[in-house]
């Protein structure tokens, strides 16, 4: 599967776009809608180098899904896992509850993990906070 519009609408509310590095809440130098693979202190990128970042991105978080996953998704579904995935990794989402409950077919308890994933470095963020809920409602659309 491929992203949907409204998976990439929700990255980029979540995200949003900045074309000159910066600090994550995490720590890690981020650059246009949450592009940290090469990014440097002082890098800075026009608006057609964050969408080509952001499609490659995208990219990769839909073959990891589309891997992991072994039971067929909504469209609303895989969108809110792209959000997902792009936002806490492949690693993290590979290990989940979230990914054991999906490919259990068990797609209302899923829907309620993403809910605990609202932390960087162990602190709870409203913006993740909302994120998930975010993901959440489009997950179970």
């Amino acid at each position: 599967m491929k992203t949907g519009q409204h998976g990439i609408d929700l990255i980029k509310k979540y995200e949003s776009c900045k074309l000159t590095a910066y600090k994550c809440p995490a720590g890690v130098w981020t650059i246009g809608y949450g592009h940290t693979q090469g990014v440097k202190q002082g890098d800075k990128i026009d608006q057609n180098q964050a969408d080509k970042f952001l499609g490659d991105d995208l990219k990769e978080s839909e073959n990891d899904i589309n891997a992991a996953c072994r039971k067929e998704l909504t469209q609303w579904q895989f969108d809110a896992l792209v959000s997902f995935v792009f936002n806490v990794g492949y690693g993290a989402f590979r290990s989940s509850t979230l990914l054991k409950y999906i490919n259990m077919g068990k797609f209302t308890q899923a829907a309620l993990e993403f809910a605990k994933w609202n932390r960087s470095n162990g602190k709870v963020l409203d913006g993740l906070t909302k994120r998930r809920e975010s993901e959440r409602l489009l997950f179970v659309k």
